[in-house]
């Protein structure tokens, strides 16, 4: 609790007391003060209290960079992982059918020139 949730808290309780004793007595001017003084008090320990919310959001963001730095890490081990095993994969499949892969590699290459290279009406 910072000193604004205090000093607010206590202004709202003293003009909800000056209220009551406002009605008590029957003094408009007592009243008044009261309402004041509690609407003043409750912005300014809400005020407070938001002031203590960021504070404490400050004083965590090193833990959640931490985990998130941490999860990153992890995510890029397991896509590391994933792509070497689909390279062998690829690599297998070149090695039980190099002939096919041949074929299809020239076929793309036959396409790319034809698509730099050839004339277009």
């Amino acid at each position: 609790m910072n000193k604004d949730e205090f000093k607010g808290g206590a202004r709202y309780v003293g003009g909800k007391v000056e209220k009551t004793v406002g009605d008590a007595v029957d003094s408009r001017e007592w009243k008044v003060d009261g309402v004041v003084d509690q609407v003043v008090g409750g912005a300014q320990h809400k005020y407070g209290r938001a002031r203590s919310i960021v504070g404490d959001a400050i004083d965590s963001a090193p833990e959640l960079v931490d985990e998130a730095r941490d999860r990153l890490k992890d995510a890029g081990e397991r896509i590391a992982d994933t792509a070497q095993k689909s390279g062998k994969a690829a690599a297998q499949t070149v090695q039980d059918t190099p002939a096919l892969w041949a074929v299809a590699a020239a076929l793309v290459g036959y396409g790319l020139a034809w698509f730099i290279h050839a004339r277009r009406p």
